[in-house]
């Protein structure tokens, strides 16, 4: 369609220049013979205009009727001059506009800038057409009148004028197009629907129509959501501290998967914002596909999330203050995180020589911590004296080897690491990750301590134990026997001197 019209126009300019430039030429051959052929019969002839000869001074009215027809043949000069520079200047504007703003939504502002570049070479032809027909009349008077008129005219347009000005501006920068969401520093903010030379106008999400001029836009702060970009929201929400946040997260993603408007293109994020008074303050930022429809895509957002929470029977928090008043019972509370903990330790191998009594004095000096999905337990190199035993969840062992970080074995519940940390107190040798919620046992050197000074023999126990499980690790090694009993001897000193033992 585009191509036809650009046809179209290409074959109207080429007929109306040709037709022109044939009636220019049919005027001059017309002139030439009037002023060769037919008035010097008269007693005239020409220089700047018809004159009357010596000879028939007489006849001076023939002269007015001449220089009537001289002044004719000037003016439509002119005009033919000034038809075919109007016809060339507004196909050349059309295929320009066409090629630089192919892609272009701001056809208002683009049509306002042909309009004013085409009027400056329309004014400065003018002057020069007329200079060649009329060489004699000098201009000067006329520009110098123009100056005085042009200052009265800006005063008394100053506004209309900083508006065309200010929206040429806004025309170059291309900060915002039809169809863009802008936000106006207090004066609102909807869909860009118009732009021109005064002023823009923009649809409010009330329906209603803001308009404001291009001399008042160009002063103020406008954020601007482009139409082909995805453009992003935040919204908030609490939840109690007695709910997991690695829970939360995973819940709210699985309740926005598949929202109406938002783009699946980028995963939302889920996060703490802070930690507040009555709860666990979120933030969820999404991407949208239309951003217009951000106001009813947000109600939407929480919307889910209500009723994912209502589901998992999850609560909301409120500003409210709670007291609670219940009668505690901390020796049955203490005997029964004991028993699980001596549970949970009794499938440790390297206690297996410890009896009932001292796997329960360990238990009672054990802590529980709880670990987030990412977080790391422990890091290489770093100084340490005591163990872990994987409570729930699992954990990625880390090495480093040439700069390159690996992978090396995965833990889960029952397993345990750091176990030569807690009895030689050497650095840690691995980096341990949580790779969801964990909770581990952390067992101290303070609370093996007590157990092997009062039973000095478990020392040798344990060693045998730990090059037990390193048997198979030494052959794949092919470590002589030697070798490793000098290894077992060393560990056994080293045991000793941690802890003090005599």
């Amino acid at each position: 369609m585009a191509a036809t019209e650009l046809q179209k126009k290409a074959i109207y300019t080429v007929v109306f220049v040709g037709l022109t430039v044939l009636i220019m030429s049919a005027l001059l051959f017309f002139e030439g013979w009037l002023q060769t052929s037919i008035l010097p019969q008269f007693g005239m002839n020409f220089q700047t205009g018809w004159e009357l000869t010596a000879e028939s001074s007489q006849m001076a009215m023939n002269s007015a009727y001449a220089n009537a027809f001289d002044a004719f043949f000037r003016i439509v000069k002119i005009v033919l001059w000034l038809a075919l520079v109007i016809t060339v200047v507004r196909f050349a504007a059309f295929v320009i506009l066409r090629v630089v703003y192919r892609n272009s939504q701001q056809t208002e502002v683009s049509s306002l800038l042909k309009t004013v570049f085409s009027i400056i070479i329309y004014i400065t032809a003018f002057f020069i057409i007329f200079q060649t027909q009329y060489p004699g009349v000098s201009l000067t008077p006329l520009f110098t009148g123009s100056t005085i008129l042009g200052i009265v005219v800006g005063l008394a347009l100053q506004d209309t004028l900083g508006n065309l000005f200010a929206g040429l501006a806004l025309q170059a920068d291309q900060s915002f197009q039809v169809g863009d969401v802008v936000s106006i520093t207090n004066r609102g903010s909807g869909v860009v629907e118009k732009v021109s030379w005064r002023g823009v106008k923009i649809r409010t999400f009330q329906n209603k129509l803001l308009v404001i001029s291009n001399a008042v836009l160009g002063k103020e702060m406008i954020e601007v959501a482009p139409r082909d970009n995805l453009n992003a929201r935040v919204v908030f929400f609490s939840t109690l501290y007695n709910v997991s946040p690695a829970t939360t997260a995973h819940l709210v993603r699985e309740a926005m998967r598949h929202a109406e408007n938002v783009s699946p293109k980028k995963r939302p994020n889920v996060r703490i914002r802070g930690l507040g008074d009555y709860g666990i303050e979120w933030e969820v930022k999404y991407w949208l596909e239309n951003y217009e429809n951000y106001n009813d895509t947000d109600a939407l957002i929480r919307e889910r999330i209500w009723y994912a929470f209502q589901r998992e029977k999850m609560e909301f928090p409120s500003p409210t203050r709670t007291i609670h008043i219940a009668e505690k019972h901390p020796e049955i509370a203490v005997e029964e995180k004991v028993i699980k903990r001596t549970e949970s330790l009794n499938r440790v191998p390297i206690f297996d020589p410890l009896s009932e009594e001292e796997m329960t004095k360990l238990a009672e000096a054990t802590k529980g911590r709880i670990y987030a999905p990412g977080e790391a337990i422990v890091r290489a190199g770093q100084e340490g004296n005591s163990m872990f035993v994987i409570i729930r969840g699992s954990v990625n062992v880390d090495i480093t080897e040439n700069n390159v970080k690996k992978t090396v074995n995965s833990l889960h519940q029952n397993d345990f690491f750091g176990e030569m940390s807690l009895l030689t107190g050497e650095p840690r040798s691995a980096t341990v990750i949580a790779t969801e919620e964990t909770e581990v046992l952390q067992i101290k050197k303070n609370a093996l301590k007590p157990i092997l000074e009062g039973n000095p023999l478990l020392v040798e126990t344990i060693c045998e134990i730990i090059e037990d499980r390193k048997e198979g690790l030494n052959a794949q090694m092919k470590i002589p026997v030697e070798e490793a009993e000098t290894r077992r001897k060393g560990m056994f000193g080293s045991i000793r001197k941690f802890f003090g033992l005599r």
